[in-house]
C-alpha cells in the first residue's frame, strides 16, 4: 500500500507529541506511557498498511536477529565507555537511563519490551515510515530521514546520550531493513537487545540491582 507524504509527516508528528508525553510526564508512570505509546504507533501502522500484519518470524528471522542484536550490543559496549571518557555528565546520563528499570518488575518488563514495545517500534519506524520513504526517495534518503526522525523524537529526554544512542541503534536496524533484512529479524533483533542491554547484562552496573 501507498503512503502519502501526509501521512507519513501526520505520523511522525504523533511519534513525536507521544514521545514528549513519555518522556516528560511522571517519571513513575514511565512505561505505562511508554507501552501506551507503542500501542499507539503500532496500532497507526498495522491498521494503515495491512501487509504488516503478515510479518514473519521463523528460524532464519530468529538466527539473523540474535546474530545483528549481538552485534550491535557490541558496539553499544564500546560506545558506553567512550561516553563516559568524552561526553559531558555521560557517566550520570547513561546510568539515569537504566535506572528506569527500577521503576517496575523484572519480568514484566521483560513482557512489555518483549510484547510491545520492540516490535512495534520495529513495525512504526522502519516497517512502516522508513518502508513508506524509500519508496518515495529511494533505500539511502529513506534510511537517513527515517534515522533522523527516530533520533530526534528522543531529543524530549534531554538526554544527550540518548538521543545518540537511539540515533546509532535506530540507524543500525534501518540500514539493515534497507539492505533486505526482513522485519521479522529487526522485531527478533530489537526485543533481544533490549532485553540484554538494559535487563540481563547492562554494559553498565547501578549500586543497587532490583531483584
Amino acid at each position: 500500500m501507498k503512503k502519502s507524504l501526509p501521512l507519513l509527516g501526520f505520523s511522525v508528528g504523533l511519534g513525536a507529541a507521544l514521545f514528549a508525553l513519555t518522556f516528560r510526564g511522571p517519571r513513575k508512570k514511565f512505561w505505562d506511557r511508554m507501552t501506551g505509546t507503542g500501542i499507539t504507533l503500532g496500532g497507526l501502522a498495522l491498521t494503515t498498511q495491512p501487509e504488516l500484519r503478515h510479518t514473519r518470524i521463523g528460524l532464519k528471522e530468529i538466527m539473523l536477529g540474535l546474530g545483528s542484536a549481538a552485534t550491535l550490543y557490541g558496539i553499544f559496549q564500546v560506545g558506553d565507555k567512550i561516553s563516559r571518557k568524552i561526553v559531558p555528565n555521560g557517566g550520570q546520563q547513561i546510568d539515569s537511563i537504566y535506572a528506569l528499570k527500577r521503576l517496575r518488575p523484572r519480568r514484566e518488563l521483560m513482557l512489555r519490551l518483549g510484547l510491545v514495545v520492540g516490535p512495534s517500534e520495529e513495525i512504526f519506524w522502519h516497517g512502516f515510515l522508513q518502508g513508506g520513504l524509500m519508496k518515495k526517495f529511494g533505500k539511502f534518503w529513506g534510511w537517513v530521514m527515517s534515522t533522523a526522525a527516530y533520533g530526534t523524537v528522543h531529543t524530549v529526554s534531554g538526554n544527550f546520550t540518548l538521543v545518540g544512542a537511539a540515533t546509532i541503534a535506530g540507524g543500525f536496524w534501518g540500514a539493515l531493513y534497507a539492505l533486505g533484512v526482513p522485519l521479522g529479524a529487526l522485531i527478533v533483533s530489537h526485543v533481544a537487545w533490549d532485553n540484554i542491554i538494559f535487563l540481563v547484562a547492562p554494559t553498565t552496573r547501578l549500586e543497587e540491582e532490583m531483584s
